[in-house]
């Protein structure tokens, strides 16, 4: 299996190889790099796709330190490295996208493009943090029984069919593995005011029923970014690419067509 050892971590990533322009996407929160299956399928013959477990979720081997967002876009970077690529189109779904945003404003330099799937630049709401805390100390304490990985799964996948592998995965985790990406999702800063400083072009897509972060939050991250044409809006709710991908995968081909060499 792939690793690559990188900040103290042993990153699990997937890389399609080949000549073409280099593309790395970041999974979301309680999601792994399986979740891009739909655009490996559609994007890998073309394009250089890199797919990655990041710190606390699938098959990467975390240190159980805390962490932040800003580690894991220098993992992001240190990645790259690893795989000899100076520069990529840089993207990711939710967590992913956070991740993402903070690679363009870590390294500019190595960023061709930005890939923002059902994502934003802000922090959680205040009135759902209680929901969210709530649903991390019943995990705590019950394990993932049904009602809460039906809550969750509702909340990022909202397809029955397409959530059981997932809540599968979910089962198989200890409880306690949840608790530093829990701390790290929920402690995140707001990089809203430095929008500005990220002047690639950048793709903005957003599922219309998407429950976890609003269309306004998608519609403010690509108002903050100069190279955003604006949201592209698709069927489906937070993880669209997954529940959705035709419509997604569309959206990424068209972006990918569109980028200078």
């Amino acid at each position: 299996m792939p690793y690559a050892d990188v900040n103290g971590q042993r990153i699990y990533f997937e890389d399609t190889g080949g000549d073409g322009p280099a593309v790395i996407l970041a999974h979301g929160y309680m999601m792994d790099a399986d979740m891009f299956g739909p655009q490996v399928a559609a994007l890998g013959g073309r394009y250089r796709l890199i797919t990655w477990d990041e710190r606390g979720f699938g098959r990467t081997e975390y240190d159980g330190e805390p962490f932040t967002y800003w580690d894991s876009a220098d993992d992001c970077l240190g990645l790259l490295d690893h795989l000899g690529i100076d520069r990529a189109v840089v993207g990711g779904m939710s967590q992913g996208g956070f991740i993402s945003l903070r690679v363009a404003l870590r390294a500019p330099e190595r960023v061709r493009a930005l890939i923002l799937l059902d994502t934003q630049a802000g922090v959680e709401d205040p009135e759902v943090v209680p929901l969210y805390d709530g649903m991390r100390d019943q995990w705590l304490e019950l394990g993932p029984v049904d009602e809460l990985t039906g809550a969750l799964a509702g909340l990022i996948i909202s397809d029955p069919e397409i959530s059981e592998p997932w809540i599968e995965k979910w089962r198989a985790r200890p409880s306690d593995a949840m608790i530093q990406p829990y701390t790290t999702l929920m402690t995140r800063d707001d990089v809203t005011d430095r929008l500005g400083e990220i002047t690639c072009p950048a793709l903005v897509v957003h599922g219309t029923e998407d429950v976890s972060i609003s269309m306004d939050k998608a519609e403010r991250l690509a108002a903050g970014l100069s190279g955003s044409s604006g949201v592209v809006a698709v069927p489906g709710a937070h993880a669209a690419n997954l529940t959705h991908p035709d419509a997604v995968n569309a959206a990424i081909v068209s972006f990918l067509e569109s980028l200078p060499d």
